[in-house]
């Protein structure tokens, strides 16, 4: 434990107010893992707590004092002190109408999610472990306290923080919690949809997200409404093994397995971007809306990335994602199925697209190149070939950055004010004269120097 977390137990119980640490420091300490914030659990009322501490000359900030809740702050660190309580109803399914003060320790353990998050840790007194968190830490199990069902009923978002848990620490729910799941899945209507997003990309940047598709379907449809329709689509496609939305969460998968590899030189150990992993969950959501049959029978879904990334802006917003994620996801959702060739100018077309005012380039490349792999992996084995095209592109594409080559008039070794320079009045021209040398760079006609360029717009 940390000096100040250490401070503050000890300055807590001096004072005559039993204290544990508990929560997702235990957790992570049992298994090795150390980073997670200090949360101490106190006899005290908040107010007596508060005293204690700011006798001992260290800070306080009432930062929930509603809940019984206050943080102390040692040398910049913030530790959590909370009264034990216990929680009244839930009649919202979120939020607890009231909030009561319990006389033990036990009692607050009780009304905790999950048995991994229901222990207590004392440097003296030792592990109080209730309900066998530490078993089933060890048998890498998701179980919730006591009655699954009432542990959902009482707060919803519990249902996708069982399924961040077990993804992020690739551990399973057990089968009663599991079937709990399914069975109060549409609570989750209850909860703010802000906080459904939040979750949800949790989720999905620990590279399991395709797993929680296949294993837990009724929550993370109910989370996302539009994926529903996706479950059983047969795409009658020589094209593809899999129905829509089993083909999502392959690609998923993929996608989150495969983002190591990275052109813009990015730590591979880092979780994948977020803009990587919407888009993987959100490229074909459009897929059921687009369904034609020609005569023989075969699936078509013409227009699908266009209406897969409206749809995903709607969604993105209605989970109140940022603009640029959604601008991101969208724009990799757009272009997913854009038919690239392994040569030097059409590279350079696709790069223009992903270039402009806030995007990184070389990262939504990078990001496109990872989901064209994985949609290539997850369709038919006859579509496995490809992926050796986009791993050649992708070499390409990191030469074209090293060299400096133009693929958008920001890009371009040439500007406004050079042409100025050169005698050409401001105007309309300008930008024509600017997208000309542009098209000439892309098609190799002239190197991306400002004296060639200027030499090749023959400007005198």
């Amino acid at each position: 434990m940390s000096s100040g977390g250490e401070r503050v137990l000890h300055v807590l119980e001096n004072a005559g107010l039993e204290a544990w640490v508990v929560g997702g420091w235990v957790r992570d300490a049992l298994m090795g893992v150390s980073g997670h914030d200090v949360d101490i659990c106190c006899a005290g009322t908040w107010q007596e707590n508060e005293a204690a501490l700011q006798a001992e000359g260290i800070a306080v900030v009432e930062s929930g004092i509603k809940f019984g809740g206050i943080t102390a702050v040692v040398d910049g660190e913030r530790i959590e002190v909370t009264t034990y309580r216990t929680d009244g109803f839930y009649t919202d399914g979120r939020h607890p109408d009231s909030v009561l003060r319990a006389s033990c320790v036990q009692d607050d353990l009780a009304r905790r999610d999950f048995t991994v998050n229901a222990m207590a840790w004392h440097p003296q007194r030792g592990l109080l472990d209730l309900y066998g968190g530490q078993a089933d830490l060890e048998h890498k199990v998701i179980r919730a306290v006591g009655e699954p069902r009432k542990r959902f009923e009482e707060d919803a978002l519990r249902m996708l923080r069982a399924v961040r848990f077990a993804c992020r620490l690739d551990f399973v729910i057990e089968p009663a919690t599991a079937r709990a799941l399914a069975d109060c899945a549409h609570l989750l209507d209850q909860v703010a949809r802000e906080r459904v997003g939040i979750e949800l990309e949790g989720i999905l940047v620990t590279r399991h997200g395709g797993d929680a598709l296949l294993r837990y379907p009724e929550l993370m449809c109910a989370a996302i409404p539009e994926l529903a329709v996706c479950r059983g689509f047969d795409q009658r496609s020589p094209y593809h093994a899999f129905d829509v939305y089993e083909h999502i969460a392959r690609v998923l998968t993929v996608a989150g397995e495969l983002s190591r590899f990275r052109i813009d030189g990015g730590d591979p150990d880092q979780p994948p971007s977020p803009s990587l992993m919407w888009a993987a969950l959100l490229h074909d959501i459009g897929k059921p809306g687009t369904f034609t049959t020609d005569e023989t029978g075969r699936g078509h879904f013409y227009g699908h990335p266009e209406l897969s990334a409206k749809m995903a802006k709607e969604i993105m917003r209605g989970l109140s994602c940022s603009n640029d994620l959604i601008r991101d996801t969208c724009l990799l959702i757009r272009y997913h199925d854009r038919p690239v060739m392994a040569e030097r100018e059409d590279l350079l077309r696709v790069m223009g697209i992903f270039s402009g005012n806030g995007l990184n380039t070389a990262r939504l490349m990078g990001e496109l190149f990872d989901l064209k792999r994985a949609d290539a992996l997850g369709k038919a084995p006859s579509c496995f070939y490809y992926v050796e095209d986009i791993e050649r592109m992708r070499e390409i594409v990191r030469e074209l950055l090293a060299n400096h080559e133009a693929y958008s008039i920001a890009t371009l070794d040439l500007s406004g004010a050079d042409l100025i320079q050169e005698g050409v009045k401001p105007g309309p021209r300008i930008g024509e004269l600017l997208k000309r040398a542009l098209n000439a760079a892309i098609a190799g006609s002239v190197p991306n120097r400002r004296d060639a360029l200027i030499a090749y717009l023959q400007l005198h």
